[in-house]
């Protein structure tokens, strides 16, 4: 009886007593298997761990056995009246406080070793489908701990005996069926090597079941479910664990938002990946830089701009630092579309610091697209700046030819030729070394232009930087020449070309008979005919077409038009009928003129 009250006013007394550490327990050959937090397998997928897990058996407090509840009002009474002697002699008789503390069950609780080693031996060497049998053989109680150190200790196990076992377990005794035993459950499955998916699945069943409890899911044993489903490529059903966090009571976190992106990411469902992140930014729980990079990138590649556009100022908003390779694919992405050029450029003014030094790539970007929807003022200046960072310094600088080419282009297109020869002669003096093809641009923008003074003055420049005017530069200086009434101009350049280039096309020579019979020389015309022949170079129908219709029209000269009539036909080439007609109508015309004189 007075170890009853002892105990009682003890129990009564435990929160004001201190409580010394236990003694050092000896060695022991093999380990104690007690309950220890379950491994975090989402450590491999996330930077950020998730919150403790909290302990089920330690949420509440010490149980009282039913004969100390029962007794200790009277307990407590008794050793009042007693008084302070007494509570002396009875401290001394009831032993260390300590002893009588772990006496009490709950939250201390320790699995038997030689149970659990018989229980796991059992599960692991027994089949799939005799696990319930097996065990329903042994006459084994599930409590808690049991089962948990049975989950922990069972390295061989498939993931599907662990979940057969927990499933029975949890019939066996419901008290095993507690948050943290799932959790262990939950993160073994997916450390594991060798998930199946109906593995994942059977488990996934088991927790919806248990969901149904207040309590006995938490949002890291749904994101671990999650990264279950993405490792096996299974997006809708992450998508679908992800849809019942309201059903389960769970909050989503940072973990989790970027988990089901990844899992939509494995079969590319771009649609509910955005969907997902919209519920991100609500929320205003991200991931880290890194995580919200890689989702930016996604969704451009799902060509979804404007989301990721979008993704990125939420982001920006809660000072999460995006890497620069992520903002620089945003760049070029939204570049591509001409909707979005303008959102593109705006995007340049974020690179700050040693990003803006090697911007280089987004910046050529813009420009080219600035320049392919004609906003060359835009891209010219923007291409000023660009040659300014690090990117392009020194021998760098001529990685940057293509982009000076394409501004040049442009401002040629929109007759902007004072800003293009500009631009083309800091090519020359600064770099980067200009090509053929950009000369060729502002002197065929120049010879379009009239202004042949300026054109041929740029063909001079040319070779001065070593380079050999192809004959397309000949070709359109000569056009321009023809243009402006100087066909000599124009045919002393070909034979300036002829040094350079032993044989011309007949473009060349088709421009010159043009000419000349613009301004009705057409000895000189029939002469480049000849010449043509002399080079190598048979005319065709073209060319005598063109002479004999100036011919006929213009000299009235249908003798000359004829005999080179003669000569086509001795080539073999046929001349259009309203030609031939137009010399029969010419002769007849003068026939007629000459009878009329006669007749007078």
């Amino acid at each position: 009886m007075w170890r009853s009250r002892a105990r009682a006013l003890l129990l009564l007394l435990r929160p004001s007593i201190p409580r010394s550490s236990p003694p050092p327990q000896p060695p022991h050959p093999t380990r104690t298997l007690t309950r220890v937090p379950p491994p975090r397998p989402l450590s491999r997928f996330l930077s950020s761990s998730p919150d403790p897990l909290p302990d089920a058996s330690s949420s509440s407090s010490d149980p009282l056995p039913d004969a100390y509840a029962s007794s200790s009002a009277g307990a407590l009474a008794d050793a009042t009246e007693a008084g302070e002697d007494n509570l002396s002699s009875m401290w001394e008789e009831a032993g260390d406080a300590d002893d009588i503390f772990a006496s009490s069950g709950g939250a201390d609780a320790v699995a038997d070793e030689e149970e659990v080693e018989r229980v796991r031996a059992i599960v692991e060497a027994t089949p799939e489908d005799k696990i319930a049998s097996a065990l329903a053989d042994m006459v084994v109680d599930f409590n808690e701990p049991l089962l948990a150190a049975v989950l922990l200790a069972a390295e061989q196990c498939s993931c599907k005996k662990l979940i057969l076992l927990f499933n029975y377990a949890a019939k066996n005794n419901p008290s095993a069926k507690s948050l943290s035993n799932l959790e262990i459950l939950v993160s073994k499955v997916a450390d594991s090597d060798e998930i199946y998916k109906m593995d994942a699945y059977l488990l996934w069943d088991l927790v919806k079941e248990i969901g149904t409890v207040p309590g006995l899911v938490s949002t890291p044993l749904l994101n671990e479910m999650i990264a279950i489903f993405w490792k096996l490529e299974k997006s809708k059903a992450a998508l679908e664990v992800f849809a019942m966090f309201d059903e389960f009571g769970c909050t989503p976190d940072s973990d989790t938002y970027y988990l089901v992106i990844e899992a939509a990411r494995k079969k590319s469902m771009f649609r509910s990946a955005w969907e997902v992140c919209e519920k991100m930014i609500g929320s205003g729980y991200f991931p880290n830089g890194e995580k919200v990079g890689k989702t930016l990138t996604f969704l451009c590649e799902g060509k979804k701009t404007k989301e990721a556009h979008s993704l990125f100022l939420a982001a920006k908003e809660k000072k999460i630092q995006i890497p620069k390779s992520a903002l620089d694919f945003l760049v070029v992405a939204l570049a591509r579309n001409d909707e979005t050029i303008g959102t593109a450029l705006e995007l340049l003014e974020k690179y700050q610091g040693e990003s803006l030094k090697h911007a280089g790539k987004s910046f050529a970007t813009v420009i080219h697209a600035l320049c392919r929807t004609n906003k060359v003022d835009d891209a010219n200046n923007l291409l000023t700046r660009m040659v300014l960072l690090e990117d392009y310094q020194g021998e760098s600088l001529k990685n940057a030819g293509k982009t000076f080419a394409t501004v040049i282009h442009g401002l040629c297109r929109k007759k902007k030729l004072e800003d293009a020869k500009t631009l083309l002669m800091r090519m020359v003096n600064l770099g980067p070394a200009p090509g053929k093809a950009v000369f060729n641009f502002v002197i065929t923008a120049l010879s379009k232009e009239g202004e042949m003074e300026d054109a041929k003055g740029l063909l001079r420049v040319m070779e001065s930087q070593g380079l050999s005017p192809d004959i397309y530069t000949y070709s359109v200086l000569m056009s321009g020449y023809t243009k402006g009434g100087m066909v000599d101009e124009a045919h002393a350049l070909l034979r300036e070309a002829k040094k350079i280039h032993p044989k011309l096309n007949r473009v060349n020579y088709h421009i010159l008979i043009r000419g000349y019979c613009k301004i009705e020389e057409f000895g000189k015309a029939i002469e480049c005919l000849k010449e043509m022949r002399k080079d190598g170079l048979q005319p065709n129908v073209d060319e005598y077409d063109k002479l004999i219709q100036s011919l006929c029209l213009k000299a009235t000269d249908w003798r000359t038009a004829e005999k080179l009539l003669e000569e086509m036909e001795d080539s073999g080439l046929c001349l259009k009928g309203i030609s031939r007609s137009l010399i029969a109508a010419v002769k007849e015309l003068e026939g007629e003129e000459m009878q009329s004189r006669a007749s007078q």
